[in-house]
This record gives structure tokens, sequence and C-alpha cells, in this order.
């Protein structure tokens, strides 16, 4: 294995409302290594998505509070990062994308301002913005791109609007590239796009990738590792195809059952039963 580039440790986290703590993550820990894939899988309300945004301080101060853990990046703690040195790693280091591209673009600014803006800010160096901006387009698969930076988000299908996310996201030159729940919104045919385009771009820019999923069947040949989540704590890490073929974990277990298999007769798909898991 590579450096690792990310560093997470023993990281809990509450949400601090008015009449009640909700415990997150539960004392997290797990490492990035430079140019890895791995991929962050549970339910919905799991922490996988809150972790996630923990690595760059995103969580909203309060309801959120960081109670206890370390996020090192490179060598150098997240958490004790000024308002300057934040910006810099957000996006310009570690990068994200949405499962909801329709609500990460703005719907009042065209492509090429969006984009722009994230290379102004994170790449001064570049002196032909529109040149970089007709470039990243080209690289994720639109066509035309120097006609098409100027449509506004409405004007785009869905998975166009995840294509410019995409783009935004690494004309930044990221590091590291955080994909949440990037396919969610797509039909099955444009989730297979997205997810071999993130395979080539990942391969291509040698960039490390944590997915952050729910759905154990786009994992597989994507992600070199698994870490799965359940309530807030992980549960099971290992590598993707060991997980796959000897999970250890009643909630792994589940997730993988609940996977659609061609040739099955079965009438509805398996739900988890949360109950068993507990006393498992």
């Amino acid at each position: 294995m590579n450096r690792p580039i990310l560093q997470v440790r023993n990281l809990c986290i509450d949400f601090v409302l008015e009449d009640r703590t909700i415990e997150a993550v539960k004392g997290a820990s797990f490492e990035l290594a430079a140019g890895e894939t791995l991929a962050i899988v549970g339910e919905s309300g799991s922490g996988k998505s809150v972790t996630a945004l923990a690595l760059t301080r995103l969580l909203p101060v309060p309801p959120a509070e960081i109670k206890e853990g370390e996020i090192l990046f490179d060598g150098e703690s997240v958490m004790t990062m000024d308002a300057a040195r934040l910006r810099k790693l957000r996006g310009g280091k570690i990068a994200y994308i949405f499962q909801e591209p329709s609500t990460s673009l703005n719907p009042v600014y065209p492509v090429r301002s969006q984009i722009g803006e994230a290379i102004r800010l994170h790449r001064r160096d570049v002196t032909d913005v529109d040149a970089e901006i007709v470039r990243w387009l080209e690289a994720v698969g639109i066509v035309d791109p120097a006609a098409r930076m100027h449509d506004y988000p409405h004007q785009l299908s869905g998975g166009m609007q995840q294509r410019v996310m995409i783009a935004m996201a690494l004309a930044c030159q990221p590091d590291v590239l955080v994909a949440d729940e990037p396919t969610t919104a797509l039909d099955v045919t444009i989730q297979a796009q997205i997810m071999e385009l993130l395979g080539s771009l990942k391969e291509r820019f040698g960039m490390a990738v944590i997915l952050i999923t729910h759905n154990f069947g786009i994992v597989s040949g994507f992600a070199s590792r698994v870490l799965v989540m359940y309530r807030g704590r992980i549960v099971e890490q290992g590598p993707t195809e060991e997980i796959l073929r000897h999970p250890q974990h009643a909630y792994t277990r589940a997730l993988i059952e609940c996977i659609p298999q061609l040739g099955s007769k079965e009438k509805r798909l398996k739900t988890i039963d949360h109950a068993a898991i507990e006393v498992a």
C-alpha cells in the first residue's frame, strides 16, 4: 500500500439538538492511501456522509460537534487548520461530488461560471481559464464542450449535470475525490456510465477516491477496499473481494443479500432485519 494521505482516528461526532443528542459517528478509524479507492458502505443514517463531510470540517457547527478524534491530511491535522488553510484543503486537496447534481449546481449561473470559479480559487497559475474548462468538460465526456459550457444546469440531463460536477471537482486537481452517492438520482444505464467514468479518471490522474454508497452492487470492480458502517460505527473493513466472499458481520451479510441477482426466483427484494442484526 502507498503512504497514507488521509488518516482518521477514533472520530466521534454528535448532533446536539434542543431535546436530545444524536451520536452520529462513534469511534471511526481508517486510513486512505494515495491513489487508493475506498468504498464506505451503509444505509442512510449510518454515518457515511457525516464522516465524509468531517474530513474537511464541512459539518454545520452547531448542531454538529466533533467530540473526539483526529483527522490528518498528508500528516497535517485538519482539526487545527485555520480558515485560510481549510479553504485550500476544500476543493484544492479534497474535492466532493454529491448525489443530486441538480441541487449542487447553481441554477442561475452557466457551467462556465461555476467551473471557472473553482479554477480561479484553487489554481491561480492557470492563465486561460476557458481553455481549462473545455479541457475538463472534454475529459468527462461532454460533447462539444466549448458550446456546452455556456449552458445553464436546467439545459443539461441528469447524467450531464453529474459529469459537470465531476469536471468541476477534478479541475481543482485534488489528491482525494469524495463521491457521495454519485449515481443515486440517475437511471441504471447512466449509473454504469458514471461509475466507469470515475474509474477511468481515477486511473488517468492517480487520485485517491472515497465512494460513499448504500449499494454493494456498484462496489465490486471499482473499490479496492471496503469499510462498512452501521449505526455510526465501522463494523467491518477489508479488501473488497474478501468482504464480498467472506463477510464477517451480520449487517455486511444483510447488505450483500440485498443486491438484486439475475435469475433469482425471489418475488421481492430482501430487506434488512435490524432486530436480528442486533442479536447477532
